[in-house]
């Protein structure tokens, strides 16, 4: 199974940081040239309801994704270059014998946020397990994509950020899909579980912050409270009538040693721009 990592040749200190993460699992991964969004004036244009950072990453992934589908493998994973890697992800990345037969997606990454995902596991490993994902999780720092969901993506007309595609089952990219949630996960953001003094900064983050912001609805009367917490009470029925139920994901296992390295290379890096803000040339 083909590794992907998605870097900016501006970028040199996240290349830096992937490599040896990958080299600390014996991994290797396959480099896809990124081109700076900041240098193309009109990527906002081609997709008028994303911002420039989106439009960026969803194309990112698109090349991945051409990749795939066009490629031998049965399976491709793709990563962002800001990730950490589990200390066990080895030899889940390098063969694909244990992913499930019906699997479409099988999502690698935490966001550490409660998300929806079927009662029933099945062990894949000694060390992780998988279950259906049925709600929303957002990012795309790390997932697996088989040929066939690649094939289909490729061929859409796409107008959404690339882990709303790929993980939003209220849309109908992620709705025909089997996608499952590896458990516990085999990476995560280093933004999400480092000091932000050292962990390398998502410009995609920043940017969704301050359009929730903008788009931020005014403070809720006591009867639309109401109402919400009703929705939210019926769907927590709903999840276990139907053999689902919320769980925030966790990270997999990092020695405490290799933290210590890791952040003591971190805090020797002072050149932190994102990745996230750019797309791969076709």
């Amino acid at each position: 199974m083909k590794c992907m990592v998605i870097n900016l040749d501006r970028s040199p200190d996240r290349l830096a940081h992937v490599t040896a993460e990958f080299a600390k699992i014996g991994v290797s991964f396959e480099r896809v040239r990124a081109v700076d969004a900041l240098h193309r004036l009109g990527l906002a244009e081609t997709s008028p309801s994303l911002t420039p950072t989106e439009a960026a990453c969803l194309m990112s992934h698109k090349v991945c994704w051409k990749i795939i589908a066009d490629g031998d493998d049965a399976f491709g994973a793709i990563f962002e270059d800001d990730i950490l890697l589990s200390d066990a992800a080895g030899p889940m990345l390098s063969d694909c014998g244990w992913v499930p037969a019906d699997a479409d997606i099988i999502k690698l990454e935490t966001y550490l946020r409660k998300t929806v995902i079927g009662m029933r596991r099945n062990f894949v490993d000694r060390a992780f397990s998988v279950a259906r994902l049925y709600s929303f999780h957002i990012g795309t720092a790390g997932y697996i994509l088989s040929k066939q969901a690649a094939r289909d993506l490729i061929v859409r007309d796409l107008d959404a950020p690339a882990d709303h595609v790929v993980f939003d089952p209220s849309l109908p990219t992620s709705s025909s899909k089997t996608i499952y949630q590896i458990l516990p996960a085999l990476c995560v953001q280093s933004d999400i579980v480092l000091e932000k003094s050292v962990a390398f900064t998502s410009l995609l983050g920043e940017e969704r912050l301050v359009k929730s912001v903008a788009n931020s609805s005014p403070k809720r009367k006591p009867t639309e409270k109401l109402a919400v917490e009703t929705r939210r009470i019926g769907r927590q029925i709903f999840n276990i009538c139907r053999l689902r139920h919320q769980k925030t994901i966790s990270f997999g296992v990092m020695s405490t040693k290799r933290k210590r390295r890791l952040l003591d290379s971190l805090h020797k890096s002072t050149c932190r721009p994102s990745a996230e803000g750019s797309y791969p040339q076709p």
